[in-house]
Parts: structure tokens; sequence; C-alpha cells
């Protein structure tokens, strides 16, 4: 279980889960001409989840006295897992998803692609060496990853696929797979954001300069739920331009996405202790979830278009 905790295999969860839903649900609805079988679509989810749990095995060593301070009964990293197993686990899981990127990537005559794999792994380390003591860079940058996460799909599966005959369609579900993405990209750097508020005694003792330690908690919390509030806007926009005939996919993103992101600006106002930007952090994390969820309701809107 140690392991498992180490890698954030639920995170790891939520990644497969979206990639999962994405070729399966999201591509049959449409009809969309894809590229991947099952076992390259595989060894693309595999090279995803060993170079994200490489990136969070890296971070975990770099985190050792933040962690200790933050989440003494949490830290896994020396206390239950020795430095060099960490270590050794980084090097194992890094080099395992860079092998299947390059399965992936030459299985389609697309060895080009193997530098988004690399470039990845490059930013997993970079990240957790040196750019989270930039404050909002390092933010974005991971935030930005877990858009990619989406977008690989698409540039795996999609564009390899793309004919003269079908390459609005093709272009259609690529923008589609933004929207996603940049969703998940706002959610992820608020939650980021979010973190480093509840983790800033352990930061600031290891010398990291996040946003809350440069500029306080609060003004922090206020850019969160600044970004908060573009999200919700950004979501109802969405809907209205074109979901507004269907009720039961209104109903859904106002209960299960807008409602629980009105719920987090609310909080971020009077937000100051560790409890309660941890709170906020989990329901942004299910948030994140629920909007990936909404996927399955293209099927819905199809049939009653």
């Amino acid at each position: 279980m140690n392991y498992l905790n180490l890698i954030r295999y639920k995170n790891l969860f939520i990644i497969a889960f979206t990639q999962i839903v994405i070729k399966f649900v999201l591509f049959p609805t449409f009809d969309i001409f894809t590229t991947l079988n099952t076992i390259q679509f595989t060894c693309l989810v595999i090279a995803t989840l060993c170079i994200a749990a490489g990136g969070y095995v890296i971070n975990d060593i770099n985190d050792v006295i933040a962690d200790g301070i933050n989440k003494p009964n949490k830290l896994i990293v020396t206390k239950k897992i020795s430095l060099n197993t960490a270590n050794n686990l980084y090097m194992a899981l890094t080099i395992i998803g860079v092998c299947f990127g390059l399965y992936v990537s030459n299985s389609i005559d697309k060895n080009a692609f193997l530098a988004v794999f690399i470039l990845v792994a490059g930013l997993l380390y970079s990240y957790a060496t040196n750019l989270k003591n930039i404050p909002i860079l390092g933010n974005i940058i991971i935030s930005l990853l877990v858009g990619l996460s989406i977008l690989i799909v698409g540039v795996f599966d999609l564009t390899p696929a793309i004919t003269l005959e079908n390459k609005d369609f093709q272009k259609q579900m690529m923008s589609l797979l933004l929207d996603y993405a940049i969703f998940a990209f706002f959610i992820n750097l608020i939650r980021e954001l979010v973190k480093d508020c509840e983790d800033i005694d352990g930061d600031y003792k290891q010398g990291v300069n996040t946003l809350p330690i440069a500029f306080g908690i609060k003004r922090t919390a206020l850019v969160s739920f600044g970004l908060v509030v573009i999200t919700i806007m950004s979501v109802i926009y969405y809907n209205y331009i074109y979901f507004y005939k269907y009720t039961y996919v209104l109903a859904y993103f106002v209960f299960l996405v807008i409602a629980p992101l009105l719920y987090c600006a609310i909080q971020l106002i009077s937000a100051k202790h560790k409890k309660e930007f941890s709170r906020i952090s989990l329901v942004l994390k299910i948030t994140l979830f629920t909007g990936v969820c909404s996927m399955f309701l293209f099927k819905y809107i199809l049939e009653n278009a």
C-alpha cells in the first residue's frame, strides 16, 4: 500500500479512467475514425501512467522535508520507503513509460511522437527539482501536463487517421478534447494553488518559494477565487451555447460541476486554515472527475438532437 500511495494511485486512476472514457465512450459515440487498436491504446495508457507515477515519486523525493512537516503521518519516502528505493522506482517507472511510448509511436509510424513522453518526463523532473520554486510557473506547468493527458489520446488516436475526407470532423473532435483539456487545466491550477496554501508551513521550511509564501495565503486564495469564477462563467457559457436544449445535461452541469465550484468560491473567500484548504482541494478533485464523466452525456445529446 505504501508504494500505491507513493505513486498517487487515486490520481492515476482518474487519468486512466479519462483516457479510457475518451477511447471507448466518446469516440464511438461520434463514430470517429481512430488509429490505435486495443493493444496500442493500452500501451499508451501504461506509458502515461508510468511517467505520471514517476513524476509523483521524484516530487516526493524532493519534498521529504516539507512533507515531514505538512503531513508527518503520511510521509512515505525515508519513513516507509528508503530514499534509494524511491530513486530506483522513479528511474524504472520513467524508463518503462518512455519505452511504452516508443512502442506506440513506432507502431503507428509516428516516431516523432516519442518526444511527447520525453518532454513530459523532463518537465516533471524539472518541476520537482527547480520549477516549483518559481511562484505560479510550476503550478501552470503541472496543470498543462494534466490537460495534455487528455489531448494525448487525440494526438495518437485521431491525428494519424486524418484524411482529406474526414479532416473537418477529426478537427472538431480534437477541438472537443481541447475544451476538456482546458477545463482540466483550470481545475488543476486552482487545486495546485489551494494545495500550496495548505502546505505553506512545510514549503517555507524547505525553502520552496510558492505563491502563498511570496504573496501570502489571503492573496493566493483571492487569485484562486478569481480562477474559480472564470471557470464557472466559462462552463455556464459553454452550456448556454451548446446544451441549452437539453434539460438533463444542464441539470448535470449545474449540480455536479457548477455547484461544487460555487462552494469552492465561497469557501475561498474566508479560508485560512489547513483543513479548509484540504476540503476545497478534495471538492476540486471530485469536480474534475464529474466533469470528465460528462462525456457519457454525448450519447443522450446525439439521440435527442
